[in-house]
């Protein structure tokens, strides 16, 4: 943990020494040795870090070190903070000087100079003095360089794969089918609770979602929804949750729910499901609350519609379903036992060596008999022993790698107590790598039972510095490196996978949050604000807020000056604490102001956190940010989500940015003044060290600076795009090789901005000519990366030469392209393709045609909104490996392909029609396959 603040502080260090050498002047000699007596430092901490807790004396000069680096840290950044304050202050007084270059001059410097002389002497002197008691107090003799947490991570070449997912590992016999049929037998006919009830760690959740993913349960039901509730619940958030699952929603349809209340958004679920049979997951239950307030919106429509809930408490079990049985009280649940000692042993063999089937693990008798011991330490727990097994993973497969493993459960246990996983646990946290100890920790500061979205937490360990350089990898492939070997020692878990195989989302375990918050706060790294004790408040370098019980409180951290990194998981933060932010915390790094409601304009205070690396503004309203945006030039990450905004033209002085996600982002036009002001072209070219980049369609277009983005990822654009489909735009997009995704939207309307706009009040709606998109678009053949594509657009045809297709292209969405030959005749030729999305009337004709031979690697097609398709044909041979299939608003489909019949593994299919003739021909027709389909059939009658 010392080890990532000396080495985070160090690579800042030694880029400003190297990039700003004229800003330290005389002091320069004094930060040079500071440099180079931080590294000497962290060649010792590698080791130092996890021995702290065998031995007081090195947990004590760990956190000397860590103090002492944090000083300097903050003694650096603000004498930055305060020279460019004294400069923009000079500049704001010779406002005729505006135009002049703003490069940092004596002037700016002198005030402070000599304060930061002492105080970086002050710290060198610590330093030699905590450096020295190294020697004179035995450390030496133990923190030895041989530990294995030396390692700097997995290299690109080595990426681990893991063969094993979370629900394959954990096999709690019986547990299965008891469950399954307590939501698919029996004749009741009222909804019904059925809970699975056990202590944390026994694996409730995992078994919930191997019955919830089950394809015999996915038939059962018509809609299902899976709700994590934790102790931090909020019933609408709950009921928004359950609505954006089993609902298909627009964005300006969920945009209207987040702005209904709880009792509104209750009254349209409960009409929703009312003639549907359903099953709502409510994952970690703590309080019977939590089923009271969502019980009268979840319809009992006496169809066999289910409640499956995961649950510590055996009474909540109780008392959400209750049922009058003479004289006593009975309720549907199964209670999860400790694992036995086959079991145990089973599950350990296969996390430790990554196989499915554990008898082709052979152990030689004294290896057996120590990995029986080491299993034997977890009490059969299914927590503690995948834990367990992950460390084992990555050590060497020897006697002595394994008895030193023992000797360390043994002690932990007994720091943490016989009966508790906590000090195992523990242990497989201390002996992660350096690197990976920061990165483990900083997932404590999400909610309890939260789904974190990879791409996001990858971005703050950036931002924290948390990742370390290696070679010329890029942060973001290093940093999804950490993620994977935390989810292969099982610290993490995986909660869904992209289309690629890389890990879109995941969490992390009850008891490892807490763990991981209580390690970091001895740590220093952050606080929790439900574990923070205002009667004796200390200095707190990171703060998350959960809930709005701090709205009191929350001002007294407002005038921590050491504040690093503040982030809101409920209301942003309110007007008048900016002025908190402005007076005293001048040093954030990190800010995410949570979700925010109603129009939103940044404060123009937002300019003086020039350390900002990392912004985030959630919502779907209106957010305007202020000119002085353009002062954050060590900004990495800016994400306005799926907020209107308004953003100044001068972003692009920003070269820092990695990631600018502002899907509905709208970039001012330089006025006629501003361009007087900036010496040379100001465009979007700037930023060449951009993966990320989702905007609004506007000038910035214009010419071929796109294609100057060669690191660019993720291309999201929206709106009019029409005037820019010119050359610059097409030799642009062939340019970028590693995009990953790329999604284009030409809006059929765009927004054209009135008067009453500029207040806010409503936009104007103005039809535009379509121009077609593809004819062009050049050949993807080079993009190899690029695996999913989207495009909204008219489009005359599809280029029926392979070539031009993306290599491997896994996903393809078309909407809205009035495409008037059958596309299938040419996609079905794609070798890759997995998804296929076809809706927004994409196809004009009247027939489509899935041939023989075609598709063989796609999964799931969905056919949406085409409102002249009238025959849908599937030939015998085609669609071999089709799992889903959804028809939705296909009027004029009066009869179902008989080639259906044919597809053994469709496990779904999911059908959205007025259409009267064909719900009677799925519902009557006799025959063995009609029953089947049946089966896996959901009707939706819409008109």
């Amino acid at each position: 943990m010392a080890e990532s603040s000396v080495t985070f502080f160090l690579e800042k260090l030694s880029n400003l020494v190297i990039q700003e050498a004229s800003l330290f002047g005389e002091v320069e000699g004094q930060v040079k040795l500071l440099r180079n007596e931080l590294r000497w430092m962290r060649l010792f901490l590698k080791d130092a870090d996890s021995k702290c807790i065998y031995d007081e004396r090195i947990k004590l000069w760990v956190e000397q070190i860590r103090e002492v680096a944090h000083d300097a840290e903050d003694v650096i950044d603000l004498f930055i903070f305060k020279v460019d304050h004294q400069r923009q202050q000079r500049l704001k007084n010779l406002k005729f000087l505006k135009f002049l270059p703003t490069c940092v001059g004596f002037a700016d410097k002198l005030p402070f100079i000599h304060d930061l002389d002492s105080k970086v002497k002050e710290i060198n002197l610590m330093i030699e003095k905590i450096m020295a008691n190294r020697s004179k107090y035995g450390l030496e003799a133990l923190v030895t360089s041989n530990s294995s947490n030396t390692d700097h991570g997995v290299s690109q070449q080595e990426r681990r794969n893991d063969k094993i997912e979370e629900t394959d590992v954990v096999e709690i016999k019986g547990g299965m089918e008891a469950v399954k049929g307590m939501l698919i037998k029996g004749d009741q006919m009222r909804r019904e609770v059925v809970s699975i009830v056990g202590m944390g760690g026994l694996g409730k959740t995992t078994l919930a979602k191997k019955v919830y993913n089950h394809s015999d349960v996915k038939q059962h039901f018509e809609c299902h929804a899976w709700v994590y509730v934790s102790q931090e619940f909020k019933p609408r958030e709950l009921l928004l949750n359950i609505i954006n699952s089993v609902m298909s929603l627009s964005t300006e349809k969920k945009k209207a729910m987040r702005e209904m209340g709880e009792a509104e958004l209750g009254e349209k679920l409960h009409g929703y499901l009312n003639d549907k049979k359903y099953l709502v997951v409510m994952d970690d239950v703590w309080s019977i609350d939590a089923w009271s307030s969502l019980r009268f919106h979840l319809s009992d429509s006496m169809n066999g519609s289910k409640v499956l809930m995961t649950t510590r408490n055996k009474e909540i079990a109780a008392q959400a379903n209750p049922h009058e049985v003479v004289g006593h009280t009975q309720s549907l649940f199964y209670e999860l036992r400790l694992m036995d000692d086959g079991e145990s042993w089973e599950l350990f063999l296969k996390k430790t060596f990554g196989v499915t089937n554990f008898t082709l693990v052979s152990l030689s008798e004294p290896m057996e008999e120590l990995g029986r011991k080491i299993v034997e330490k977890c009490k059969g727990l299914p927590l503690a022993i995948v834990v367990l097994a992950g460390l084992l993973s990555t050590k060497e497969k020897t006697q002595a790698s394994w008895e030193k493993v023992l000797a360390s459960v043994d002690w932990n246990l007994n720091q943490g107590g016989p009966e508790s996983c906590l000090g195992i646990l523990a242990l497989s946290y201390n002996d992660l790598p350096y690197y990976l100890k920061s990165c483990f920790l900083y997932c404590g500061i999400f909610p309890e039972d939260s789904e974190i979205r990879a791409s996001k937490l990858i971005q703050l360990w950036i931002a924290e510095g948390f990742i370390q350089r290696r070679g010329k990898e890029t942060l973001e492939d290093i940093g999804e490196d950490y993620l994977n070997e935390l989810i292969h020692r099982s610290m993490v878990q995986v909660a869904e996978k992209k289309l690629n195989g890389s890990v879109k989302s995941c969490r992390i375990h009850d008891l490892l949050r807490d763990l991981a918050i209580s390690e970091a706060r001895d740590a220093r790294l952050f606080e929790v604000q439900e574990n923070i004790d205002f009667t004796s408040p200390r200095c707190i370098r990171r703060l998350s807020i959960h809930q709005h019980l701090l709205k009191n409180n929350i001002s007294q951290h407002l005038h921590n000056s050491l504040l690093r990194s503040l982030i809101f998981f409920s209301d942003p933060i309110e007007r008048k604490d900016w002025r908190s932010i402005q007076e005293h915390v001048k040093l954030l790094g990190v800010l995410d102001l949570g979700r925010v409601a109603d129009n939103y304009t940044l404060p123009k205070g937002i300019g003086e956190l020039i350390h900002l690396k990392f912004l985030c503004i959630k919502g779907s309203d209106r957010v305007k940010l202020p000119s002085s945006i353009d002062r954050l030039t060590n900004l990495q990450n800016l994400d306005l989500h799926y907020n209107d905004s308004y953003i100044p033209h001068t972003i692009w002085k920003l070269q820092q940015l990695r990631h600018l996600n502002c899907r509905y982002g709208e970039i001012s036009s330089p006025s006629k003044f501003s361009k007087c002001m900036i010496n040379g072209h100001l465009g979007v070219e700037q930023l060449t060290n951009l993966q990320t980049l989702a905007l609004t369609a506007g000038s910035w277009l214009d010419g071929d600076g796109l294609g100057k983005l060669t690191q660019l990822r993720k291309l999201y654009l929206r709106g009019r795009l029409t005037p820019y489909l010119k050359k610059g735009f097409f030799d642009s997009i062939a340019e970028l090789t590693a995009l990953r995704t790329l999604v284009l939207i030409d809006s059929i309307y765009y927004k054209k901005k009135t008067l009453l706009s500029r207040v806010g009040l409503k936009w104007q709606k103005s039809v535009v000519e379509e121009r077609t998109l593809i004819p062009g678009l050049l050949s993807f053949s080079r993009h190899s990366f690029l695996y999913k594509v989207s495009l909204t657009a008219k489009l005359d045809k599809l280029p029926e030469e392979t070539e031009f297709y993306p290599p491997n292209l896994l996903g393809l969405s078309l909407r809205r392209c009035k495409l008037k030959d059958d596309p299938m005749l040419i996609l079905r030729k794609h070798p890759t393709l997995r998804i296929l999305e076809l809706t927004w009337n994409s196809y004009a004709g009247n027939r489509m045609v899935c041939s023989s031979g075609g598709f063989v690697q796609l999964e799931s097609l969905v056919l949406k909104d085409l409102f002249e398709l009238e025959e849908l044909i599937v030939e015998e041979g085609a669609l071999p490996n089709l799992r889903s299939l959804q028809v939705s608003f296909c009027h004029n489909i009066k009869k179902l392909p008989h080639g259906l019949l044919q597809l053994q593994r469709l496990e779904k299919f999911r059908l959205r029609t007025g259409c009267k003739e064909l719900i009677e021909e799925i519902q009557q027709t006799e025959g063995e396959e009609w029953d089947r389909i049946r089966l896996i059939t959901s009707i939706n009658k819409r008109n």
